[in-house]
């Protein structure tokens, strides 16, 4: 994974503690989303911290949008990097109402540097009726939202993201996602996010770090490494991208067209034409050597198999669809045998994959 020329984000990192030692070469990509993922106490957080200047003690190298912040004859104060940080307690400022915190990002950037618009984001983030509120009295979402604005008026260089929604309820992290999700084709700065959450990864990221006791061990595509990651863990999911080209009233659901294929999924109240994202979890795919012409599951669609991982529990396949969108299922043995999928061969053969559920989230457009 290499950072974009201009763009991107290098950066070498060498951190001792007690107990813990951070040795971290990364490349950060722009114009896309990099999720950090790894077990508890794996160096996530510290990593961003020593990104942003927080931890005084780092050794190494970084180099963001070509300007150095680190190396071995300077160390960038925080104040002077380029870049926005949204932790996941929003950590705004209780003295200010919503205007004056998203003005406190602003007022970090000399005018004639500044990269985002007062309106378009407030506008972006509909945040046009809470201006004048003061922020105690916000909910989570609404706070996260605020919190998101202050960063990008900041005209970051790199928009640094830890947990931004796991102090959120599942209504108020539906509601936020699409914001996170659309930050690559908003603004140009990379963005390295952080969480324990798969399902979360599988919606936003590009690309992936999976951290372990302070090292990479393995960094590239999500779609790629997102098994190995998941393999023993339940949230193992893919994001798949499509267009929703019908509304069923009667039967309370939409169908989204993916790679020609079509899915149908809770109804969505979003005008056709519109893209769509469906997430699929791995437990909730099953395949089969044949089509099924008579079933109670909707969704079937025709597949490759493109790598077999075997896990404790069994197996996950790695399935393509037609035009090359990937999803996961989670087998067992005894399946993979019956099916003969546990043979060497066994890969780019056509199958048909069958979804049981599927989540969905419109994109280009706002829950209320």
């Amino acid at each position: 994974m290499n950072a974009d020329q201009g763009r991107g984000v290098e950066a070498e990192l060498r951190l001792t503690r007690p107990g813990f030692e951070l040795d971290v070469d990364l490349a950060v990509a722009g114009g896309c989303i990099t999720s950090v993922v790894g077990p508890s106490g794996a160096g996530k957080t510290t990593l961003l911290r020593c990104l942003a200047g927080l931890e005084r003690d780092v050794r190494g190298r970084i180099v963001v949008a070509g300007e150095t912040w680190l190396d071995a004859s300077r160390a960038l104060p925080t104040h002077r990097r380029r870049l926005g940080f949204v932790f996941q307690d929003a950590s705004l400022f209780g003295h200010l109402d919503v205007r004056g915190n998203l003005r406190y990002g602003e007022r970090r950037v000399p005018r004639d540097q500044r990269r985002a618009a007062f309106d378009e984001v407030v506008a972006w983030l509909e945040l046009d009726g809470l201006l004048e509120r003061r922020v105690h009295g916000l909910s989570g979402g609404e706070r996260q939202r605020v919190a998101l604005g202050r960063a990008l008026l900041a005209s970051p260089s790199l928009l640094l993201i830890d947990e931004p929604l796991s102090a959120l309820d599942a209504a108020a992290r539906e509601r936020i996602l699409p914001w996170l999700e659309d930050l690559p084709a908003r603004f140009a700065a990379p963005v390295l996010h952080v969480s324990h959450s798969l399902r979360e990864v599988a919606r936003l990221a590009r690309d992936l770090v999976w951290l372990e006791d302070g090292r990479v061990r393995e960094a590239g595509p999500a779609r790629e490494l997102l098994p190995l990651v998941g393999s023993t863990d339940d949230e193992l999911a893919a994001a798949l991208r499509g267009t929703l080209v019908e509304h069923h009233d009667d039967d309370g659901l939409s169908a989204v067209d993916v790679d020609g294929v079509t899915f149908f999924v809770r109804r969505v109240d979003a005008p056709l034409g519109s893209g769509a994202r469906l997430l699929v979890q791995a437990r909730d795919v099953s395949v089969a050597l044949e089509a099924d012409s008579g079933s109670s599951i909707l969704n079937e669609v025709p597949v490759v198999l493109a790598r077999v991982r075997r896990v404790a529990s069994g197996a996950i396949l790695e399935l393509d669809t037609p035009r090359g969108q990937r999803l996961y299922a989670r087998i067992t043995r005894r399946s993979l045998r019956l099916l003969a999928l546990d043979r060497p061969e066994a890969v780019g053969r056509d199958l048909f994959a069958r979804v049981k559920s599927v989540g969905v989230a419109p994109s280009g457009t706002r829950a209320s």
